[in-house]
């Protein structure tokens, strides 16, 4: 099996060298994550400047070919695809982005925006997320087994897989929920508190506050509850 992985949290975050370690395990593994934070993006792409792309000799995972990429996620996946490997992947994973990818949250994470690109280019793709991606016990546990099953199961063309796990010790995970839907609100309430005025302009800092509560069935309220996360993601576009 020949796997993209990507990320939105950087090239240097925890996440994406947990993940492509990981992505080893299952076959050829390539790497194209941006040079730097890139959350909250989307499926942005760039159109009207230059993008750099340089090798990484030095990535953590031994046996993949990494490159950094001046550009957002789906910059990643798109230059991957149409310039860096000779051949199209089997697989695309995004991530494990650093935060849950639950709820409403999905409409603006580039995690997920990574994934719906590599599905517009008709390539399976899987979406990672965990509480906290520099905590890799529950993935490093967890993850490989739940590819296995997840690449046999029926999903549709417009669709990806979206997984969150817990952080914290596997012995306090308390199982896997899968079908879950999204829930219809955010992980996080965000709150914008006024500050100095300059000018005309007003100075708003931004406080993100977690959720508490979420209604049963959706993927918020499994985190919530300390389990692992499986659903879909949908786009409309592809349908």
């Amino acid at each position: 099996m020949r796997i993209l992985v990507v990320n939105d949290d950087g090239i240097d975050s925890a996440g994406i060298h947990c993940l492509a370690s990981l992505a080893s395990r299952l076959g050829e593994v390539w790497v194209a994550a941006p040079d730097s934070q890139c959350s909250a993006m989307s499926h942005r792409i760039t159109l009207h400047s230059s993008i750099d792309v340089r090798e990484e000799k030095d990535f953590y995972a031994e046996d993949a070919r990494a490159y950094r990429i001046c550009g957002t996620p789906a910059d990643c996946v798109k230059v991957a695809l149409e310039y860096l490997m000779p051949q199209k992947p089997d697989l695309v994973f995004s991530g494990i982005n650093h935060g849950y990818n639950v709820g409403v949250d999905i409409l603006y994470s580039g995690t997920i925006g990574a994934a719906m690109e590599a599905l517009a280019n008709g390539i399976p793709a899987m979406a990672f997320s965990s509480a906290d991606n520099r905590d890799s016990r529950v993935p490093e546990h967890f993850l490989i087994p739940l590819v296995k099953e997840l690449v046999e199961s029926p999903i549709g063309r417009h669709e990806i897989w979206n997984v969150n796990f817990p952080s914290g010790d596997v012995s306090e995970v308390k199982g896997i929920l899968r079908r879950r839907r999204i829930c219809r609100k955010s992980a996080y309430c965000t709150v914008y508190n006024p500050g100095k005025e300059r000018e005309g302009w007003r100075e708003l800092s931004v406080l993100s506050i977690p959720e508490v509560k979420a209604e049963e069935g959706s993927d918020l309220a499994a985190v919530l509850g300390g389990y692992i996360s499986v659903g879909k993601v949908s786009s409309g576009v592809l349908m």
